[in-house]
Parts: structure tokens; C-alpha cells; sequence
């Protein structure tokens, strides 16, 4: 797999996996060097080619296209809801086009009823890679701005700045920027190249996935893959090389994707993350596929896709679009 978040084909069975759901170049250029120039987001809000969409509760509406595309809800700025500050500038596409993103209570309607709400775990395995991109950008901001009203300095309410990507205290003057959090995400691997997946306690029953964690202060990417396989399942590690890295703003992580080599291979779960952990082999975890034994984890997840790689052939069920 290489670094760029594109699954190279594997090795074995020389099969070409699509890009890792959300790193796939969404041609959106987010424009920063903009965010603090009001008259050009004034003059970028009223042009007749911006597009705009609303989100809500990390939702928006999605439509089916005639041609068998699924699309964003977006309409020029003069059709979009009013609002007074929670509008976010995401940037601009090769074709000049602007986009924003409006944060409201509830999503719009649609006269033809053809529209549905949907999050990134519906969503972003269906849209293309622009629209993908946009919505975990406004995903992301959405939920910062909810959970972050009031200044960690002082407590006064904090007042959005440079397009809906600062916080800023008008009490004691800081500024506050979206935080993002490193998560770790493994595929682990014994000496018969086996797999190790887990179920987390509160997934339901089947669902199987790869390890993962957040990265703890002071802590290297390599030492919280180490420590985090070893907490939650027992199982100590030697080799780790990183395979890619995806935005996951639930709420606000990147999780950075890498591959790991066990040099043990008991397992014993700690029971507070993962209530099961097992070795599968290629063939364990078909048959358990096929009996249904086993649910693969959700398309859109990076996670699916370091299985994939390792696994040599599509997972059941929908895939990302190219």
C-alpha cells in the first residue's frame, strides 16, 4: 500500500483496490490565505457559481443522480437557508467554483422529496471524492464549533473567526483553533502471516475490526501502536511501518493506519475495549464471512482497507467510490 492513502495492487492476486475512503485528492484547494479577507468571502458568498450545502448533527442531504451517482444537496448562495455566522468557507475547485457550508439546527427540505439526510459512514462510500472531502470538512468544523462556545482561558463566550476555522474570545483575547486528535489504527499480523481482529464491547455481535487508539502526550506513533496492541489484547509487537492516514472527525481524529508485526501471539483482551480478539487466517475469515459469522467493518473506514490489502480480495458489502 503506498503513502499517498492509495491501496496498491496486492501482491499475490494482483487485484487494484480503490483509494482509502476520504484521502482520494478531492481537487478542493481550502483557499486559507482567504479565510481572513472578509471582502473576498463577501464577493465569494454572492457569486452566481457558489455552491452551498447545510449541515446538521453531522448530516446532510444527499440525492441519486439519473446517470447512478449519489451527490451533495448543494445550491447557489442566493437559494441557501439565512444564517449570521455560522457559515464556513471549505475552498475552491479548479473551476473557480466556491464552497461553503452552512451550520443549522435542521437540514432543509426538498419540494421533490428526492433528498435524504445521511453521515460520512452512509455517505462518504457513495460520493465522489469532492464531495466526500467537503462534507468531512464541514463535518469536522460543525462539531468544534458545537462543543467549543466558551474560551478554556477564561470561560467567556467565544465568537467564530476567519470563515467558521477560529474560535475567538472577545474577553481576554485568545484564539482557538479545531483541535485534532492522532488516533493509531493496525492491522497486526503473526509469524503465519494470520491476522489479528477484535470486537469492541459495544459493537454488535460479529462485527470484527482492526486495533485501535489514540495517541497518548509524549508518546511516539510506534510506542502507542505497541502499547495500545498490548493493552487491549495481550500481544506484543515488534515491527510497525505506516501504511496511510485518513480524516475521522468523530469527533475530531486522524487516524494514521499502519501495519504491525506481532512477536507473540496469546491473546488476552482487558475486557474495557475489546470484549473478543482473534487470529483469523485468509480462509477463517472467508468461511466466517460466508456464514455470516463474521461482519467486515464499515466500507468508508481505513480499517477495511488494511484488511483488504492483507486479505487479497474485496470485503462483503458496498464499496468507495474511485
Amino acid at each position: 500500500m503506498s503513502s499517498n492513502g492509495h491501496v496498491t495492487a496486492d501482491r499475490a492476486t494482483g487485484l487494484s483496490a480503490p483509494p482509502i475512503s476520504l484521502t482520494a485528492p478531492s481537487g478542493i484547494d481550502r483557499a486559507a490565505h482567504h479565510r481572513l479577507d472578509e471582502a473576498w468571502l463577501a464577493a465569494a458568498w454572492s457569486h452566481p457559481t457558489t455552491r452551498v450545502f447545510v449541515v446538521c448533527g453531522g448530516q446532510a442531504l444527499i440525492d441519486d443522480t439519473a446517470d447512478g451517482r449519489t451527490e451533495l444537496v448543494m445550491t447557489p448562495a442566493f437559494e441557501a437557508p439565512v444564517t449570521e455566522t455560522h457559515r464556513y468557507f471549505l475552498g475552491t475547485d479548479e473551476a473557480g467554483v466556491r464552497y461553503f457550508a452552512l451550520q443549522k439546527d435542521t437540514l432543509p427540505g426538498r419540494m421533490d422529496q428526492s433528498a435524504r439526510p445521511a453521515g460520512l459512514r452512509e455517505a462518504g462510500q457513495l460520493l465522489s471524492p469532492r464531495d466526500a472531502g467537503l462534507l468531512v470538512h464541514a463535518v469536522a468544523l460543525e462539531n468544534w464549533q458545537r462543543l467549543h462556545r466558551f474560551c478554556s482561558r477564561c470561560g467567556d463566550r467565544t465568537v467564530i473567526a476567519a470563515a467558521g476555522h477560529v474560535r475567538r474570545c472577545q474577553a481576554c483575547g485568545a484564539e482557538h483553533y479545531p483541535r485534532t486528535d492522532p488516533a493509531v489504527i493496525m492491522l497486526v499480523t503473526d509469524e503465519d502471516d494470520r491476522a489479528l481482529l477484535g470486537r469492541q464491547v459495544h459493537w454488535p455481535e460479529g462485527r470484527f475490526s482492526t486495533l485501535a487508539g489514540f495517541v497518548e502526550p509524549g508518546e511516539s506513533v510506534e510506542q502507542s501502536v505497541r502499547r495500545e496492541v498490548r493493552e487491549e489484547a495481550g500481544v506484543e509487537i515488534g515491527e510497525v511501518a505506516y501504511v496511510a492516514s485518513q480524516p475521522w472527525p468523530f469527533p475530531s481524529s486522524l487516524m494514521l493506519g499502519f501495519t504491525a508485526r506481532a512477536v507473540s501471539s496469546t491473546i488476552t483482551v482487558d475486557g474495557e475495549e475489546l470484549h473478543e480478539a482473534r487470529w483469523f487466517s485468509r480462509e477463517d475469515l472467508r468461511a466466517a464471512f460466508a456464514s455470516g459469522e463474521v461482519l467486515p467493518p464499515y466500507g468508508i473506514s481505513i480499517a477495511a482497507r488494511l484488511i483488504e490489502d492483507w486479505y487479497g480480495e474485496p470485503l462483503p458489502g458496498p464499496r468507495p467510490r474511485a
